[in-house]
């Protein structure tokens, strides 16, 4: 059931993050709201389905970018990977290893965009991609990762 429930989930903060959020630009830096969502479920000590929730936002990601299919979801793969070794370390400070989730997977997300887009020939500027795109999404995804 918790598997089923993430397609209309993240399904809606899919459609947040390209028709809202992505309207809101820092300098050029949006914010990942899947990637988030998809933390802040991994955290969760009950939860079970994690892999599961990675790989539909990745598949849905994958859907809507410019970026090779299978990108968004090995990214969101290795996001959860990560948060679930976290969980098993940093299990008294949940605030602490959502923030260090969110910084390590927003740099893990970029880097592996970057990465692909400079092999397929795309001129990009390394300094320029990180200071413009990954620094303000980084930012804007710790903002987003504040608890309420």
């Amino acid at each position: 059931m918790a598997t089923l429930i993430a397609i209309p989930i993240l399904g809606v903060l899919l459609i947040l993050q390209t028709a809202v959020i992505s309207q809101i630009p820092l300098l050029r830096g949006t914010s990942d709201l899947v990637m988030v969502a998809i933390i802040a479920w991994s955290l969760q000590k009950t939860v079970k389905t994690a892999w599961q929730w990675g790989i539909i936002g990745g598949l849905l990601v994958g859907i809507t970018t410019a970026l090779p299919y299978a990108l968004p979801v090995f990214g969101y793969l290795l996001v959860v990977g990560m948060v679930l070794l976290l969980r098993q370390r940093v299990w008294q400070v949940p605030i602490l290893a959502m923030f260090v989730a969110t910084f390590l997977g927003t740099i893990i997300i970029h880097g592996l965009s970057i990465v692909v887009l400079r092999f397929t020939g795309t001129p990009l500027s390394w300094l320029e991609s990180v200071n413009m795109i990954t620094l303000p999404s980084l930012l804007i995804n710790l903002l987003v990762a504040l608890p309420a």
